[in-house]
């Protein structure tokens, strides 16, 4: 009979945030155990062979959120960790043939945009300038646990001071930041600029891991969301983690190990243990049962408390809550291998080139987007889906054999409830091939290039990456699952209703996108309680 473990924590999921929370407790001289379903670590940041000599960042696929703070305090970058910043931010093939580049640096992007526009070019730095007045506010609150309804005077006092913050700030600001989190991306947009192209370009961030219309109300929020990385030299720039996202996580579980953590991969957690009203370990499928004296878990709540917990040992209106969490991204992911670069009609040409290293966004217009939604919404899946493609071996040659490639296909809009009797198991592929044929209208020699595509459709992320809904964001950053309300009021500050039990994932504030900050933020308050 195998002895039972005990540990001081037991950590569901070696998702990045999991990891991250086990390396601060760890380096605390916490006891700490990780356990994952998955056989490798990482969740939804991994890399990994999807056909014989090419590999890729599987689900996540680009670096910007990624918090400094976390990189600095677990040394992510001594063990191993090398991040380089794409050369070309963004590049949006237009309706008219033409095309539209995003750079980082500022000049180059106003000359950009005064082809198009020059009244769009007058406008630009009004917008990024705003942009950033609003991230840095926001950024401001990214490693806060958020003030607690109920929370007594700790709660009061976080209340006080976050209310203060905000109060502080100029009136215009305070008007801005009410636009940002209640409008749509389109009417935000529509302030500064009128190009079709220019407003797609930055509408995009507004429906990343989104099922929504870019002119739906708290896109906007959306589009500041992915606003708010500071890993890069240039605020809000986009990357790319040297070996793929999967780099990021084995940085993380290296440096967790290294502090004396112990992880666990192949090891599926059947139940969460509670003994008199007090989360005390984990069952595991095989019969395992590690106790601890405390349970955080990196899993989408839904996920935690629809499957996990015994219903009758969670509070009913809470539980009700979780099981109408909102959890609809309309992701589609595929990674495929490529014996050549894409050759595009507006910029021609095979052979590498600045635009290829960028993300390349397939929606010349939100009109596309919006018309990509409706489409959805009416039968499931867009058949002109919105498509990001990302070719990461482009900057990195590691991941595929010399003169090939590998490329992301980041695609919207796919529902995970298809209507009717209709299934994603019998719908992955049709909708594949029309995503490929997306890619095709742009760069003609696409579909011919494809070696191997690997498919994940929303109810391949739900099964295979524990993504509820094929959620990426473990649940929609709609205003009501945001900041005090993330995932419900009453329960922000990462103490779930189970006493002893945490969530330390993206489900927690700030949300999703791979960041660090839920797991830094859970490992603060969990160290708060045990010391």
């Amino acid at each position: 009979m195998t002895a039972v473990q005990s540990f001081d924590v037991v950590i569901i999921g070696a998702g990045h945030n999991g990891l991250v929370t086990a390396g601060y407790l760890a380096k605390k001289g916490l006891a700490v155990k990780v356990v994952e379903r998955r056989g490798v670590v990482g969740g939804a940041a991994v890399t990994e062979e999807f056909h014989p000599g090419f590999r890729n960042s599987v689900c996540a696929y680009t670096v910007s959120l990624l918090n400094p703070k976390v990189v600095a305090d677990l040394d992510l970058y001594a063990h191993g960790l090398k991040i380089v910043e794409r050369p070309v931010s963004n590049f949006l093939p237009t309706n008219d043939a033409g095309y539209l580049h995003a750079f980082p640096d500022p000049d180059q992007m106003r000359a950009e945009v005064a082809r198009h526009s020059t009244h769009d070019a007058d406008q630009l730095a009004d917008y990024e300038q705003t942009i950033e007045r609003l991230a840095n506010v926001l950024k401001s609150f990214v490693l806060e646990t958020p003030p607690n309804s109920g929370g007594g005077l700790t709660g009061i006092w976080k209340a006080i001071k976050s209310g203060k913050r905000l109060y502080d700030l100029s009136i215009e600001d305070q008007r801005d930041l009410a636009d940002i989190m209640t409008m749509s991306a389109v009417d935000f947009l529509d302030r500064w600029f009128e190009n079709d192209a220019v407003k797609a370009l930055f509408a995009f961030d507004g429906i990343v891991g989104t099922l929504a219309s870019p002119y739906q109300a708290g896109t906007a929020y959306v589009l500041l969301h992915h606003c708010f990385g500071e890993i890069m030299k240039n605020p809000g720039a986009w990357g790319h983690a040297i070996g793929g996202m999967g780099a990021i996580t084995q940085a993380m579980a290296r440096s967790a190990q290294a502090a004396g953590a112990d992880i666990e991969v192949d090891a599926p957690v059947a139940e969460v243990l509670v003994s008199n009203g007090k989360a005390s370990g984990v069952r595991l499928e095989d019969g395992r049962e590690i106790q601890a004296r405390v349970v955080a878990a990196n899993v989408n709540p839904k996920l935690l408390f629809g499957r996990l917990l015994n219903q009758r040992q969670v509070p009913q209106d809470f539980y009700k809550r979780m099981m109408n969490w909102r959890c609809a991204s309309g992701t589609f992911r595929m990674n495929v291998a490529l014996r050549e670069l894409p050759d595009f009609s507006c910029l021609p040409g095979t052979t590498l080139a600045p635009h290829h290293t960028a993300g390349i966004i397939l929606a010349p217009d939100v009109g596309y987007m919006e018309n990509a939604y409706i489409e959805a919404r009416q039968s499931g899946w867009s058949k002109n889906p919105v498509v990001e493609m990302l070719i990461p071996s482009t900057i990195d040659p590691t991941l595929a054999p010399e003169g090939c490639h590998v490329a992301s296909l980041f695609c919207q809009h796919f529902d995970f409830d298809l209507p009717g009797e209709r299934n994603w198991d019998d719908e992955r592929e049709a909708a594949a091939d029309c995503v490929i044929e997306v890619v095709n209208r742009f760069a003609p020699n696409f579909s011919d290039s494809v070696i191997a595509r690997q498919i994940l459709s929303p109810l391949d992320l739900e099964r295979e990456f524990g993504l509820i809904g094929g959620d990426i964001f473990h649940g929609t950053l709609d205003l009501n699952q945001l900041f005090s309300l993330r995932p419900i009021l009453g329960y922000a500050d990462y103490r779930m209703p189970v006493k002893g039990l945490y969530l330390c994932g993206s489900g927690a504030h700030p949300g999703g996108g791979v960041t660090g900050a839920p797991g830094h933020n859970a490992a603060r308050e969990i160290l708060r309680d045990l010391k």
